[in-house]
């Protein structure tokens, strides 16, 4: 017996051109927390609703593990968070997240991300979400997949329109103490996404992560 067969889900692997994504595994965490800690972005601005990157490294690599750790033990069949580590040349260099709630039902899926800094702008932020879109809608028969982004956050924004979101609404958030923004809401239904010219491997997707998923 091995982790694999404690935790089926550590055993899902997606590949592309240049990235692999795998299950956070605390083997990772150092280095998800030094590609945290070195920098997101400016910090003048704050792009995610929680404004967890503003923590102080010491706070900051507390805290990833706290996630990781919680959103783990959070998996059960009605609701599920995978967190993928992203990983080029053998290095985690951000994470890409799926959740679904009731996706047996309501076969809908929502996205989220983070790259450290030095590998953004490069096209990854594309392949990884492409990456899992392909996955949940090939795979786990997804049939439309959800995101956002605040307004001025052109980058985010651009990732989803590549890949035929189209916008479905927006909401009032606090970032900072005090400072809101707007959300720009997007959606995604299976027959519009515009799918790379690539093919997506996927190893480990067996019947036990199906049934930890409830699939």
């Amino acid at each position: 017996m091995d982790l694999v067969d404690v935790w089926p889900l550590f055993g899902l692997t997606l590949r592309t051109p240049r990235l692999e994504l795998r299950l956070v595994r605390d083997d990772d965490l150092p280095a998800l927390a030094r590609a945290a800690i070195r920098g997101i972005h400016d910090p003048a601005i704050m792009p995610f609703a929680h404004p967890w990157s503003d923590a102080p490294p010491e706070v900051l690599r507390r805290e990833l593990a706290r996630h990781v750790w919680r959103e783990r033990a959070a998996t059960a069949p009605d609701g599920w968070t995978l967190l993928f580590a992203v990983v080029e040349g053998g290095v985690p260099i951000g994470i890409q997240d799926v959740r679904g709630t009731k996706f047996s039902t309501l076969r809908t899926v929502s996205t989220g991300s983070w790259l450290t800094a030095s590998r953004q702008g490069a096209g990854l932020g594309v392949e990884m979400r492409a990456a899992v879109l392909a996955f949940c809608f090939d795979r786990l028969g997804a049939e439309v997949a959800e995101s956002g982004a605040i307004d001025w956050n052109g980058s985010s924004l651009g990732v989803s329109r590549h890949l035929g979101y189209v916008e479905n609404g927006e909401k009032r958030v606090v970032t900072r103490e005090h400072q809101v923004e707007r959300e720009v809401l997007l959606r995604l239904e299976r027959d519009r996404f515009v799918r790379p010219d690539w093919t997506l491997e996927v190893d480990g997707f067996d019947d036990a992560v199906r049934a930890q998923l409830g699939i």
